[in-house]
């Protein structure tokens, strides 16, 4: 469900919702309460933004690239899944578990390094 932009209404987008099967809607022009799966999910954001900035919009954007991270990352009741994972088909890894499993493998190569070292001495 898309609104009547014209981005949305030409041919090289039909196209593309041909070759991967979508069915394109629109929705109503200057009724939002059409498309209430983008309202439910403009919402979200809107509280992630909320919480982490609060009230001062005007920083808003700087912190739009991590809210929509956090919001891409959470688990959705109404799919099963989060939305990374039906997009991707794949778990989405955090920096943090990231971070750890190079510093383990640097540990581990750092290991067998001096595995090898003491059993050249021999």
């Amino acid at each position: 469900i898309s609104d009547c932009g014209t981005h949305f209404c030409n041919d090289q987008f039909a196209k593309v919702m041909l070759k991967y099967g979508v069915t394109h809607r629109l929705a109503t022009a200057y009724h939002p309460q059409t498309s209430g799966h983008v309202e439910v999910s403009n919402r979200g954001l809107k509280i992630i933004l909320e919480r982490t900035v609060g009230e001062n919009r005007a920083s808003w954007s700087d912190k739009l690239d991590d809210a929509r991270w956090a919001f891409c990352t959470a688990f959705k009741t109404p799919i099963g899944f989060n939305p990374y994972k039906l997009v991707y088909e794949k778990a989405c890894r955090l920096p943090i578990e990231l971070e750890h499993k190079a510093y383990w493998a640097l540990k581990h190569a750092n290991f067998d390094l001096q595995t090898a070292n003491d059993h050249r001495k021999v």
